[in-house]
């Protein structure tokens, strides 16, 4: 392996884990083994035609494990400052909600927030 390829790793990792300056937001979805069982492959889809529809401004990441299995699937949510919002159970109906309530009108989506699930 050359210096080359340790600098293309570091890039594509340091890509998905900060959010990109022309970018208002980063969605994050988790595709580990229990997140595609729990149906989050079909969220990620559904998310990645709306952002493309609609032209915006969106960074939509794939990542592994989020830690909370049971919870699968999970979407986060994170502004320019970092604040991160963290989804849980999400159905591929919900991507829409995610976009048109968290993204286009800056309002949390309260019935998917991973706290309510927590208790």
């Amino acid at each position: 392996m050359k210096l080359e390829d340790l600098k293309k790793i570091k890039e594509e990792a340091g890509n998905k884990l900060f959010l990109k300056n022309d970018k208002n937001y980063r969605i994050v979805v988790g595709l580990a083994t229990c997140g595609v069982s729990a149906g989050a492959t079909p969220v990620y889809d559904e998310l990645k035609k709306i952002i493309k529809k609609q032209n915006l401004n969106v960074d939509l990441v794939s990542v592994g494990c989020m830690g909370q299995c049971a919870l699968e699937p999970i979407v986060e949510v994170y502004d320019k400052q970092g604040v991160r919002t963290t989804y849980c159970k999400v159905k591929t109906a919900d991507a829409a909600k995610i976009i048109e309530r968290h993204i286009l009108a800056n309002n949390i989506v309260d019935e998917l927030l991973m706290s309510k699930f927590l208790k």
